[in-house]
C-alpha cells in the first residue's frame, strides 16, 4: 500500500468523523464514474454499523488489466476535483486486485478471477446494497 505522502489523514478528517452522507454521496458518484467507464457489475455496499473501519465499499469488475488502472485514475482525478485524496491506494502493477481507501468509501476493482475468489460481496452479505443507478424516466413523461 502507498501511504498518503502528506501523513496528514485524506481529505482532512480522522476515520469515522466524516459526514457520512457526503461518503454516499461520493460513493455513488465513483460507482456511476466506474460503470461510465465499463466497470461491470459495480455494487456499492453500505456498511455504517457493521464495520468500524469504513462506511462505503464501491466493488467493480474491470475489463481488463489497462481499463481498471485507467478507472481508479479516473476515480483519483474525480476525488481531487471535490476535494479528497486517498488515504492509500495499491500498486498499479497488480492489476488483480486495485484497492482506494478514502477513509469512509474504500474502491475495489477486481479482475473477474479475484472477485470471484474474495467475494466481498458474499462476504459483506448483511450490508445493504445502495440503489446509484439512474433511475429510468416513468412511463408516460416527455423523456420516456
Amino acid at each position: 500500500m502507498r501511504e498518503n505522502p502528506t501523513g496528514s489523514p485524506a481529505g482532512g478528517t480522522a476515520r469515522g468523523a466524516t459526514n457520512s452522507e457526503d461518503g454516499l454521496r461520493f460513493a455513488i458518484a465513483v460507482a456511476r464514474l466506474a460503470a461510465d467507464l465499463k466497470t461491470s457489475d459495480v455494487v456499492v455496499l453500505d456498511l455504517r454499523g457493521l464495520s468500524a473501519l469504513t462506511d462505503f465499499f464501491v466493488i467493480g469488475t474491470g475489463t481488463s488489466d489497462r481499463q481498471a488502472r485507467a478507472v481508479l485514475d479516473a476515480i483519483e482525478e474525480h476525488a481531487r476535483s471535490v476535494g479528497r485524496r486517498p488515504f492509500s491506494t495499491t500498486d498499479r502493477a497488480h492489476t488483480s486486485w486495485l484497492l482506494a481507501d478514502y477513509i469512509d468509501v474504500v474502491v475495489h476493482i477486481f479482475d473477474e478471477e479475484h472477485r470471484a475468489y474474495y467475494d466481498l460481496d458474499g462476504l459483506w452479505g448483511d450490508a445493504p446494497r445502495v440503489e446509484w443507478q439512474a433511475q429510468p424516466p416513468e412511463a408516460g413523461t416527455p423523456d420516456a
